[in-house]
């Protein structure tokens, strides 16, 4: 309980930090990050990669260049969608145009339709995480849904997961729960990291 009150603050902190941020400084920052991540062995080498749309408005880190630079290279980009059943469950859609998505206005994110082609386990190479909070040990704090916590194990083994976020939100320890999934790689504006294993 005590570490998902503590979770619960370093969420709300983090997220008041990041939303200081000013728009140009996340557009630098996030450029550095796509430049980090291409030189990523897992992702420079995949033919398919999940990435997520950002929610610009809370200043996270923006992948649409990297979107730009995997399908330059003839990978196939899926993005996720979340159910609509209430059930919680995210899956993943292979997208050819992401100006296709549209916005989900409940959750605030662009999401691929019914007509694109779902993503089944095991078609993707890596799956970039977006994260409020993350450590070297690849614990990572999101925004509480536990949608990628209960997707990253349909998919990984065999996609490598990616955390990616500003590299003031890597912190030497987040709290963990149980239900929590770590991700293999952590990658910021500053530094690339493989996760160590506590």
């Amino acid at each position: 309980m005590l570490r998902r009150r503590v979770k619960a603050e370093l969420r709300k902190r983090m997220r008041g930090l990041r939303g200081t941020l000013p728009a140009t400084a996340c557009a630098e920052r996030s450029e550095r990050i796509t430049a980090r991540l291409v030189a990523l062995e897992p992702i420079a080498r995949a033919r398919s990669v999940a990435l997520f749309w950002p929610m610009t408005g809370r200043r996270e880190v923006d992948l649409r260049s990297l979107d730009e630079r995997l399908r330059s290279l003839g990978a196939r980009v899926a993005y996720p969608v979340i159910a609509d059943d209430g059930s919680g469950s995210m899956s993943f859609r292979f997208v050819a145009d992401p100006e296709s998505m549209s916005e989900d206005p409940s959750l605030g994110v662009r999401q691929p339709g019914p007509d694109q082609p779902e993503v089944a386990p095991g078609e993707l190479d890596a799956i970039v995480v977006p994260a409020l909070a993350v450590d070297p040990s690849g614990h990572r704090i999101g925004y509480g849904g536990g949608y990628y916590d209960r997707a990253l194990p349909r998919f990984a083994p065999p996609a490598a997961t990616v955390a990616v976020a500003f590299d003031f939100q890597l912190l030497v320890e987040v709290p963990f729960t149980a239900g929590d999934v770590r991700v293999e790689h952590v990658v910021t504006d500053a530094r690339t990291l493989v996760a160590l294993v506590p």
